[in-house]
């Protein structure tokens, strides 16, 4: 039964409504649509991975350039108008509908003229993922099946609208990643080929982490902020830490702060909490309480005192 005050709770809401983050009555206002947005990723994994996740079969007579490029005006037509949406939000009505087309069009281009390069890198994590995982029966089994390669194709994807500051997208693309694998890498960060996240769940990399090639991280890894107090006054600051190449990071280890390094060759143990730079070729773990950080060569055995 409703309240017999319903009126009055229907005014104080229609008042909250003035809010400027409640845009229901306002005009040229409206969301990328979510659900498209997952469309675009399926249609790219289905591109980049024929046969895994749709029933094509390029095989025999068929020919793969169809395939391409149908599913490629598919990817354009449905970003571009997401993109259109994304823009003219975050312009408003005084934007010119021509230039927010258009800007819309040169970004979507842009994009689909990255799938390539992104496609290579994302087969160097796969293999990444194979020559990392003893558990890995093939390279097929990780693309039709592991969480780790799936976030990072989506991150990849997202990555490149985030450095076309495009509002909004981005961040649905990796939430999505998100809610599916429970891994959350922000579409800011940077991170080298040859990427590979083992079992993954609770991995946090931030927006202006920096991750170099060939590294390795395990279920539970950070790579986050010291502080966000500062909130909106940090945005644009470099918070985040830098992984050098050839770097392993064991479960649930913390490495925070935008001045922190992580030197090439290195290993961080499991638990540990980094929060100043550590030199190439160091092997971080904790002794007793202490953190200790040792030089290690390629021949040194991967083992922790904990």
């Amino acid at each position: 039964m409703l309240s017999t005050n319903l009126d009055k709770i229907v005014s104080e809401i229609e008042k909250n409504y003035e809010a400027d983050e409640i845009f229901f009555t306002k005009p040229c206002r409206r969301f990328p649509n979510r659900e498209a947005l997952i469309r675009v990723i399926k249609e790219i994994r289905r591109l980049f991975f024929p046969g895994y996740f749709g029933t094509e079969s390029l095989s025999g007579q068929a020919s793969p350039r169809y395939f391409i490029g149908e599913r490629l005006i598919e990817i354009e037509r449905t970003l571009h108008a997401q993109l259109i949406d994304a823009f003219r939000y975050e312009e408003g009505c005084a934007a010119l509908t021509g230039e927010i087309e258009q800007h819309a069009t040169e970004v979507c281009a842009h994009f689909i003229d990255k799938l390539p390069e992104i496609q290579r890198i994302l087969l160097t994590d796969v293999q990444a993922a194979l020559d990392g995982d003893p558990a890995a029966s093939s390279k097929e089994e990780i693309i039709f099946s592991y969480p780790g390669p799936f976030a990072i194709f989506v991150y990849r994807l997202a990555h490149v609208l985030y450095e076309e500051k495009v509002p909004f997208i981005p961040r649905i693309m990796t939430e999505y990643a998100h809610g599916g694998t429970g891994i959350d890498i922000n579409a800011g960060a940077e991170i080298g080929p040859y990427f590979f996240i083992d079992h993954g769940t609770g991995i946090v990399i931030g927006e202006t982490t920096t991750i170099g090639s060939h590294v390795k991280l395990y279920q539970g890894v950070t790579l986050g902020a010291l502080s966000t107090r500062g909130g909106q006054q940090l945005r644009g600051v470099k918070r985040h830490p830098t992984i050098g190449d050839n770097v392993t990071i064991y479960s649930n280890a913390c490495v925070l702060g935008g001045d922190t390094v992580v030197g090439s060759n290195s290993i961080i143990g499991g638990s540990v909490f980094v929060t100043e730079s550590i030199p190439p070729h160091s092997r971080v773990s904790f002794v007793g309480q202490e953190l200790n950080i040792s030089t290690r060569t390629e021949a040194d055995p991967v083992i922790f005192e904990l």
